[in-house]
């Protein structure tokens, strides 16, 4: 009984670490993709990219505690993250990097 409630407790805490610290690096890789490569002036980009983040945020919260385990959720993050990164810090010569 007592392995079933630290399993349960470190399956929780996993979950809310993917939603607090994965949600948070995927909004900002987000941010970062979308701040580039809007078709809008760059104020435009960066207000708009900015206010949906707090969107994506909330999404991955919702898929964190969705997800069958709280691996596949912080392997989706980890993913997306990296994938908008280095997507976002790729364009050195238009020189519009976040």
């Amino acid at each position: 009984m007592n392995t079933f409630v630290s399993s349960r407790r470190a399956s929780l805490a996993g979950r809310i670490s993917a939603a607090l610290l994965g949600g948070y690096a995927l909004a900002y890789g987000f941010t970062a993709f979308f701040s580039v490569y809007l078709p809008m002036s760059r104020p435009d980009r960066v207000v708009t990219a900015s206010l949906l983040c707090f969107a994506v945020w909330v999404a991955a919260a919702i898929y964190a505690f969705a997800a069958r385990s709280a691996m596949r959720a912080w392997v989706l993050f980890a993913g997306l993250a990296a994938v908008f990164c280095l997507a976002a810090y790729l364009p050195v010569e238009w020189r519009s990097r976040p």
